[in-house]
């Protein structure tokens, strides 16, 4: 899938790192560094605007490596780019460790996965059908 890019940022464009990664790594776009003060967040810039296919969706992750060394994550897991978004692409990191952390220009901050998706007709009912699981909610299934 072709997606058209405009790469406003300090650095090149995203790339995946082997021939099966599910996703690419967003840098962070910065004149100067941002400190994130512990359960504190901010928004960090990518300098990335793109034009998705109708259907399609970019979903915004966080990096693992930051997640257990730093205890950064993306606040709004996954986050959704829709098809018809035209702005930059920005990414929502808290700090959820007990030390201030530095993002630096061209810093991995993020991982972006394109994924398809379906929007649904909604089909208004008095009932549905039964399954095994039925109600029965978190927890439910067992251990």
């Amino acid at each position: 899938m072709q997606i058209p890019v405009i790469n406003r940022s300090h650095h090149a464009l995203p790339q995946y790192a082997t021939s099966q990664s599910a996703g690419v790594d967003l840098r962070a776009n910065l004149d100067n560094p941002i400190v994130i003060e512990p359960l504190a967040r901010a928004l960090v810039p990518t300098g990335l605007f793109i034009a998705l296919p109708a259907g399609v969706e970019a979903q915004v992750r966080p990096r693992s490596g930051l997640a257990i060394k730093h205890g950064i994550t993306v606040l709004n897991s996954p986050g959704t780019i829709d098809a018809d978004y035209r702005g930059e692409i920005c990414v929502i990191l808290v700090n959820l460790s007990n030390e201030p952390f530095t993002v630096n220009d061209g810093e991995r901050i993020a991982q972006m996965v394109i994924a398809r998706h379906e929007q649904a007709e909604w089909q208004l009912t008095d009932s549905l059908d039964e399954t095994e699981r039925g109600a029965g909610g978190f927890g439910h299934s067992g251990m």
